[in-house]
């Protein structure tokens, strides 16, 4: 919603359906078109396609979609997440595969997908890549909560920060930029659901690990009164299921909750 608000057209994607090893509900159709309720609101244009970000051939044809009817893409943010494994009792390597597919892989299809768009108008441009603070560290902080979907997880956010130094070096001539953004625990439904409070409760080692050091509050005018502790919810939150490629149409940046951002072009 940053990128409308901000006069920028958009490009959004999403699965739409449910991942077996995911425990908790994902995105549905009318998630989506709750997305384009909102942009359209703001007054800008969206194209909201549902799409695989594990099928680059799928990627392209929205590309291709959204260049002739927008004419040009400026952004890109690579922003697909899930949680896999979290919750069952005897999770499955799937959950794994599952979490470098989409987190990994999907990134690396994204970014591609856009880049001849990017490189048509001679502009520059920039991608921003949603990894994490398990991109730092490990999303298990014991023994007991060894699982196949956090050990993707941590593989996958940390081989963005792989893919997010290639991009940047190899895409700084051409005049675009590449970041990656690692926040903790942002209040979406990836996080804000029962399976995921059981496994906190259950371990709160690992709420614990992913606990900002310093407070984060929200800005004003995004509180609700809701009496729940503000200082531990992120500034804006994030769509994980996701990945949004925009249209300048006057000014867009990406306003997320940053524990650590590197980009290899300065």
């Amino acid at each position: 919603m940053r990128f409308a608000e901000e006069g920028a057209d958009i490009i959004a994607v999403d699965l739409c359906a449910q991942i077996e090893s995911v425990s908790y509900a994902m995105a549905q159709p009318e998630d989506l078109d709750e997305t384009v309720n909102l942009v359209e609101k703001t007054g800008r244009r969206i194209v909201a396609e549902h799409a695989d970000v594990r099928d680059f051939r799928q990627l392209q044809s929205v590309v291709d979609a959204s260049e002739k009817e927008f004419g040009r893409i400026d952004f890109v943010l690579a922003n697909a997440g899930i949680a896999p494994g979290i919750g069952q009792q005897a999770p499955h390597t799937s959950a794994y595969l599952d979490a470098v597919n989409v987190m990994l892989n999907g990134v690396y299809f994204t970014v591609e997908a856009a880049v001849p768009a990017l490189l048509q108008h001679g502009d520059g441009g920039a991608i921003v890549i949603t990894s994490s603070a398990a991109g730092l560290k490990s999303a298990s902080a014991s023994f007991g909560t060894r699982n196949h979907g956090a050990a993707g997880y941590t593989a996958a956010k940390h081989g963005t920060v792989g893919l997010m130094r290639y991009f940047a070096a190899t895409l700084a001539e051409k005049n675009i930029r590449v970041n990656s953004v690692h926040p903790t625990g942002v209040a979406t439904p990836m996080i804000l659901n029962d399976c995921i409070g059981r496994y906190a409760t259950e371990h709160p080692e690992v709420a614990e690990a992913f606990r900002n050091l310093l407070p984060v509050f929200q800005h004003r005018s995004h509180r609700r009164d809701r009496g729940d502790d503000l200082s531990l919810r992120p500034i804006r939150p994030i769509h994980h299921r996701c990945h949004v490629a925009g249209r300048r149409g006057t000014h867009a940046q990406v306003g997320t909750p940053t524990l650590d951002s590197r980009s290899q072009a300065r």
